[in-house]
């Protein structure tokens, strides 16, 4: 497991950065659809 680790910090930081990118764009489109629900359903 430790062999899969990338020595070079470049390529950890731009892991780090899709990840960061994949994880807000989840809890957008999450928020986004439990409030089109909670529209479609006539809740304020």
């Amino acid at each position: 497991m430790v062999d899969l680790i990338p020595d070079d910090p470049v390529i950890i930081a731009i892991v780090l950065i899709l990840l960061a990118i994949i994880f807000f764009s989840y809890l957008l489109l999450r928020k986004t659809i439990l409030e089109f629900r909670d529209g479609m359903r006539g809740n304020q």
